[in-house]
């Protein structure tokens, strides 16, 4: 199928999504924070189509040294799955957000994800065949907030920009972006919303979670297109959880 990169590999989604690409007959390239996690990711799979790469997306450094290790084992990028974030200062009011938390949620969320897609560009653009996809996790958030999260909707929101640009500044280059909108699927991100989270309303309520493997599914699907044809957006979520109207 071709080279993948995903990020936030260690857990939750980026997991979900590197196995199931893997299985799809992708190469991967898993990238995280800590060694142990994705080595966890990488049980099981064929280890001569696995590298794991240890790497903080907030440091340009770490990123460029990520994609130099991809080309060197792999020998081309075509395709970012843009998904590491973090949910940091979730649940605190506005007012009492720390500005510490703040740039921790901007620097995860935007800006590793943009030194992520910038990295992926360059090599997309540079090698022959040219081209390539890059989707981004956007989440629900990018539109619409849950109550006291600020920081993690504004860059949410910020991901449907860059998302917008990258496609539009990809289409030269053969390059493909699009983004997946991703609504309580089952990871330990989610565990809380299964318990009782705050509503707009101000009530604690219990909400329904998917499996994270259906969020998997759609992303190979996604993955799995030829250049010429491009998932812009998509959302993918659990069918009952209250986001479509009044919930």
């Amino acid at each position: 199928m071709g080279v993948a990169v995903v990020t936030g590999a260690g857990s939750g989604i980026g997991r979900s999504v590197a196995r199931a690409l893997a299985e799809a007959g992708w190469s991967v390239a898993l990238a995280g924070r800590r060694l142990a996690p994705l080595e966890e990711t990488a049980g099981g799979l064929a280890d001569d189509r696995v590298l794991r790469v240890p790497t903080d997306v907030t440091s340009p450094e770490a990123v460029a040294a990520l994609f130099d290790a991809v080309r060197d084992r792999f020998g081309r990028v075509d395709l970012l799955f843009n998904n590491a974030g973090t949910f940091a200062g979730g649940g605190t009011p506005v007012e009492e957000l720390s500005y510490d938390t703040w740039r921790t949620v901007v620097d995860v969320n935007l800006t590793g994800a943009f030194l992520c897609a910038q990295a992926a560009f360059r090599a997309m653009k540079e090698q022959s065949p040219q081209g390539g996809r890059i989707i981004n996790n956007g989440s629900i958030s990018a539109h619409v907030p849950r109550p006291h999260s600020i920081a993690y909707t504004a860059t949410k929101h910020a991901m449907t920009g860059l998302t917008r640009s990258l496609s539009l500044d990809g289409r030269p280059h053969r390059i493909a972006c699009g983004q997946i909108d991703i609504g309580n699927a089952a990871t330990e991100m989610t565990a809380r919303m299964q318990t009782g989270i705050l509503q707009a309303d101000g009530r604690l309520a219990a909400e329904p979670v998917m499996d994270a493997a259906d969020v998997a599914a759609t992303v190979v699907h996604m993955a799995a297109l030829p250049l010429e044809a491009n998932v812009q957006f998509a959302t993918v979520m659990a069918t009952a959880m209250p986001y479509i109207g009044r919930g």
